[in-house]
């Protein structure tokens, strides 16, 4: 009896290891490949609990999700004789896992097999781009044009490319101090335009303000000089009206103007007979001392 049940716990113990070895699981992210003796049995691409012989069959587990692959910087011409550095890296899955095998075999070797058929198509397709192109103008277009050149060539190692894209688009060093003093030179081209512009743009401004300034001086120097004759004209002929009205007073009138205009409080000096016609008021207020002269007064202008 006793040895009865050591046979059967022997036979559960070996059974549950064959139970072991010959089960595995696929997660959702992952799919995989059995093996039977280093040759290629079964692709699984669906998840759940999966079976296998034991010690018989193997089993290789792939990622399903989306994987980067970075390549080497090179240098290499642009379409413009531009030398330039690009860094770039690309993202891929697994669609087929055994080409992927086959070919491959390893997802660490992706890189070694992969990476060089990447740079090549970089290489050819920046090659006939100019650096803007390639830094700004066309870059989302050449980068799916290596995309999709790459994705055709990697179906045959289980691959899909779903993009490719440039990291770091830089100019060697040698060139960065040359292109640095065309920038410059092109910024100072363009500072020296703006200045030009300013300064015409300030000189007609100031001609065009000149011109108003003269305009309006014009203006207010004809009015005033007409303003000026109409106040003469009425100053004549108030004085013409006074002088009809009192000669006499009107004698008087344009004498002590004379005076006020020709004694002025030390500034005037005057070589004058003591009895000169123009001191006649000095000696009668009435101006009648001695013989005036006729009273034709033309009044002043």
């Amino acid at each position: 009896m006793r040895a009865f049940f050591a046979f059967l716990a022997i036979l559960l113990g070996v059974a549950a290891v064959g139970l072991y070895t010959s089960a595995f699981i696929v997660h959702q992210n992952e799919q995989a490949l059995v093996l039977r003796f280093g040759e290629p049995k079964q692709v699984i691409t669906t998840p759940g609990l999966k079976w296998k012989v034991p010690f018989v069959d193997t089993v290789d587990i792939f990622d399903k999700r989306i994987l980067d692959l970075d390549t080497s910087a090179q240098e290499l011409n642009a379409a413009d004789q531009q030398r330039i550095i690009v860094d770039a890296f690309a993202r891929y899955r697994i669609t087929d896992p055994l080409k992927f095998y086959q070919n491959v075999r390893y997802e660490e070797r992706v890189r070694q097999v992969v990476g060089p058929l990447v740079e090549s198509e970089i290489r050819r397709v920046l090659g006939g781009a100019t650096l803007p192109e390639i830094v700004k103008t066309k870059r989302e277009s050449l980068m799916k044009e290596i995309a999709a050149k790459v994705n055709s060539e990697g179906r045959d190692y289980g691959l899909e490319v779903v993009d490719v894209r440039i990291k770091r688009a830089d100019l060697p060093k040698d060139n960065l101090a040359k292109v640095f003093d065309r920038m410059k030179a092109d910024r100072v081209r363009e500072a020296t335009e703006l200045r030009a512009q300013g300064e015409g743009e300030k000189n007609r401004i100031s001609a065009n303000a000149e011109r108003q300034v003269t305009v309006i001086k014009a203006e207010a120097t004809q009015k005033s000089d007409q303003i000026r004759g109409e106040g003469e004209a009425e100053r004549n002929r108030i004085f013409a009206e006074a002088f009809g009205q009192d000669q006499d007073f009107f004698r008087f009138y344009r004498s002590m103007q004379a005076y006020t205009q020709a004694l002025k409080p030390g500034d005037t000096r005057m070589l004058l007979s003591p009895d000169s016609e123009f001191f006649r008021y000095f000696e009668d207020p009435l101006g009648k001392g001695r013989q005036s002269l006729p009273a034709t007064v033309t009044p002043e202008r």
